[in-house]
């Protein structure tokens, strides 16, 4: 469920891969291959289900992320063309007759929406860059080009809001000025033109109403709290902002307390709120006496999302996540249940998103996801929304991954699994299927498992169909995700435990979780991989460097090497964060912060690496310089410790192009087979189109070196 408006959010280390999208591929795979690919040392592992080609689970969808225009006559969605992910339009009941309204030919476009006066807006850096610039097109003109709306290299920009009153213009965030922080500009979406809104001095974030008002702004305090501030005058660029003191949020509390909107009159603000609670709950928090009232609260979880009429700004449901999304219509969100209930009956099971509506309301666009199976995307027509005994029709749009319909996929289980420490992690496990034949979540008998650790790590592993858990799953290993303390949406205690304990106690938790799943016969305890990307990259260094017989091999993605590097080499629009940083890793302006961080760095115990290691990085990473992985490979070679080292010059944080992602899963799985005895889809042509090279370790992949030659 998006969020009210489209504001993008940057946190640290968020690991953000395109998981989930694929294209069509062959579905079979013949005996011969099968009985070469299937390990022969271990007859446990039974080949039952045909191996899944790479492309089907990482490659483009046939179409993705449906939006409808404002007047709910038109559909724009992903597609590709050529290979890449285009924007496309078409009539939202004649979906045959679309075409493509943008002609990326690179990385494919990942952010998009439409603007109130019909046309489509979209971000695009460069090489992973995440200096982003805004795009837009008039899908209604066939001979429309594509314009630049901020032509500034080197410049970050982030989409503020948009607003129904100026159709035709949008607010956004450039740090042309100061690399650190953003001014707001109003930018006339038909000529690119300009205006300063507000000179921004010291605010990390800002929050502007639906007049264009910059009326909240947010800074770091010296503890690594937050300062909310009521900007009373935007100022000039001649004259600064003028600001008065709002509401202050403690550190334990930052993590599950951040504002949403402003109601209807923008007197009053909804803000998920934490402070003196344990989870964040939802409050209408009055801006000038700063009397706040409930709305939601769940005493298990913090708020994830909210809904928000587009027009009446009424909140009308609230969407919570323990162990699967769950939306709670609020009082005032009544006048839809019928649709709710109507639309659950017509869609079937599986976690209901809105994810567009039209300005009169009449049309929604409604996704549908489930953990083993392709999504779906419906168009849902209220007919008279005036008349409460409605008529609902659900019409089924698109299928993302048709082909996902026709492998084997199997179901994602949550576990409950308790630390030594007495806390609670909800973590999923998926099984292979012949490990797991009546799908009911326990392993019939133990196999390798792959312990794959999410990214933030301020974030968490979530229900749904999760494309390397699929993969990893069919290849004959059981899958693991842990939300380990530091993992957000469970209260702000367990957050809070993670406070300056990478690779301490929540690394703990991802070993209590090992062994859970060998006392619970779901693992082979001697052939169990870490694998993650970003923080989890970084806890499968600390992994195999702090706990060097823990794992039987490590799969590293843009992961950290070095804590102190890290937080040196930052991009310039992190810093106003940096207090927040510092108080949940470890601040290295102290010799006890310095000490802390050296302790936690796996480059300094690099000489303890037993286990082989992969490691995957993009050449233009700005949260996790390239520095990070090159200085341990450094290492590992001088001490004679192999290592494969997999590099792409037009990455980022994470491999957005779909070739690369093949690419390098096609080494991940070779890799993983020959360390925990699974089954693997020959490398074969996965490096058609990539980018890939391989400064170290080539040898040591099955396959590797050959593909490589054959590649060049």
């Amino acid at each position: 469920m998006p969020a009210s408006r489209p504001r993008v959010i940057v946190s640290a280390l968020a690991f953000a891969a395109l998981s989930g999208l694929a294209c069509p591929g062959v579905l079979a795979q013949d005996a011969a291959t099968r009985a070469r690919t299937a390990p022969a040392a271990d007859p446990r592992v039974q080949v039952s289900a045909p191996l899944i080609p790479r492309q089907v689970l990482f490659g483009n969808p046939t179409k993705a992320q449906g939006r409808l225009s404002p007047d709910g006559k038109t559909l724009a969605f992903l597609a590709p063309v050529n290979g890449v992910l285009n924007v496309h339009v078409a009539p939202v009941d004649a979906l045959d007759k679309a075409r493509a309204v943008t002609s990326d030919a690179k990385r494919g476009i990942r952010q998009y929406f439409w603007a109130y006066n019909g046309q489509i807006v979209y971000l695009q850096d460069t090489g992973g860059d995440e200096n982003w610039r805004l795009y837009s097109v008039n899908p209604a003109d066939a001979a429309a080009v594509v314009k630049d709306l901020t032509p500034i290299p080197g410049v970050q920009a982030r989409v503020e809001t948009v607003s129904r009153k100026f159709p035709g213009q949008i607010v956004v965030g450039l740090n042309d000025r100061d690399p650190q922080l953003h001014d707001l500009y109003r930018i006339d979406l038909a000529t690119g033109e300009r205006t300063l809104l507000m000179k921004n001095e010291r605010f990390a974030g800002l929050m502007v109403d639906d007049d264009f008002v910059p009326r909240i702004g947010i800074s770091q305090t010296p503890d690594g709290g937050q300062a909310y501030a009521r900007i009373t005058s935007p100022g000039d660029d001649k004259t600064p902002a003028k600001a008065e003191p709002l509401l202050t949020v403690g550190q334990e509390d930052t993590g599950s307390t951040r504002p949403i909107d402003f109601s209807a009159d923008g007197k009053a603000m909804y803000l998920v709120d934490s402070r003196g609670r344990e989870t964040g709950a939802l409050f209408e928090y009055e801006l000038a006496t700063g009397k706040a009232k409930l709305l939601f609260e769940d005493e298990k979880t913090d708020v994830a999302n909210v809904l928000i009429n587009p027009e009446t700004k009424i909140v009308e449901a609230v969407e919570t996540d323990y162990d699967k999304a769950i939306w709670t219509l609020t009082e005032r969100g009544m006048a839809i249940e019928p649709d709710f209930r109507a639309i659950r009956r017509q869609i079937g099971a599986g976690t209901m998103t809105i994810t567009s509506r039209s300005l009169d309301d009449r049309f929604w666009t409604v996704a549908l996801v489930s953990d083993s199976g392709p999504a779906k995307t419906f168009l849902v027509d209220r007919v008279d929304i005036k008349d409460v005994k409605r008529k609902v029709k659900t019409t089924l749009l698109f299928v993302n991954k048709p082909e996902l319909a026709e492998v084997p996929l199997v179901p994602m289980h949550p576990k409950e699994i308790t630390t030594r420490d007495g806390l609670t992690m909800m973590c999923y496990l998926t099984l292979p299927l012949e490990a797991d034949p009546d799908r009911d979540g326990k392993a019939d008998e133990p196999v390798p498992m792959v312990l794959l650790v999410h990214g933030g790590p301020w974030a968490r592993d979530s229900w749904g169909l999760d494309p390397e858990a699929q993969w990893l799953a069919n290849r004959g290993y059981a899958v693991l995700q842990v939300n380990f303390r530091g993992s957000t949406g469970f209260g702000k205690k367990f957050l809070n435990a993670g406070n300056r304990e990478w690779g301490a106690k929540m690394h703990d938790d991802l070993l209590d979780a090992v062994e859970w799943a060998a006392k619970e016969g779901v693992a082979q305890r001697d052939k169990v991989a870490i694998m993650g990307g970003s923080y989890g990259g970084y806890a499968t260094l600390a992994g195999l460097a702090f706990t060097p017989d823990a794992f039987a091999c490590g799969v590293s993605i843009v992961g950290p090497s070095s804590i102190s590097t890290l937080i040196a080499s930052i991009p310039p629009y992190w810093a106003p964060q940096l207090e927040s940083f510092y108080a949940r890793v470890g601040d290295p302006r102290t010799p006890e912060g310095r000490k802390l961080l050296e302790e936690r760095s796996p480059l300094n115990r690099a000489a303890d690496i037993k286990r082989p290691l992969l490691i995957g990085q993009g050449a233009n990473d700005p949260r996790v310089k390239q520095a990070e992985s090159d200085q341990i490979v450094k290492a590992m070679q001088e001490h004679k410790i192999p290592v494969t080292y997999v590099l792409f010059p037009d990455e980022g944080h994470g491999f957005a192009r779909p070739a690369n992602n093949i690419a390098f899963n096609a080494v991940a799985e070779a890799f993983l087979a020959q360390h925990l005895g699974g089954r693997f889809e020959p490398i074969g042509e996965a490096f058609k189109g990539s980018t890939i090279s391989v400064p170290a370790g080539a040898d040591d992949v099955p396959g590797l070196a050959g593909a490589l030659e054959k590649k060049n």
